[in-house]
């Protein structure tokens, strides 16, 4: 889905609704070797951009999110709904369809 938006911080996601981009593979190796486009692989990991307030229970209660703004997620390999602005790509997925949160080591 391409928009017309000149930038992605215009786009806020609804109820448990997830704004995420995808972490872009390393193109250098450690060795200092570049590698072609073709032979890297799609990572399954994402930054969190932005988080929607939370859906609806049956009582009307809103539910709090499991994820927050700038949190790194697993995400599925398929599945989500791409949203381009400009050149960049962004996914927006259910809160529950995000497989993992990554904690960073302290």
């Amino acid at each position: 889905m391409a928009t017309s938006l000149k930038s992605v911080r215009a786009l806020v996601p609804l109820l448990d609704r997830v704004l995420v981009q995808r972490v872009k593979a390393e193109t250098k190796t450690a060795g200092g070797i570049f590698l072609p486009e073709s032979s890297l692989e799609k990572l399954n990991e994402a930054k969190v951009l932005a988080v929607g307030p939370g859906g609806l229970d049956r009582d009307g209660k809103r539910v709090p999110m499991g994820v927050s703004e700038g949190d790194r997620v697993l995400i599925p390999q398929f599945g989500g709904s791409p949203v381009k602005v400009g050149d960049e790509e962004y996914s927006l997925f259910r809160d529950s369809e995000l497989l993992a949160k990554i904690r960073e080591q302290q």
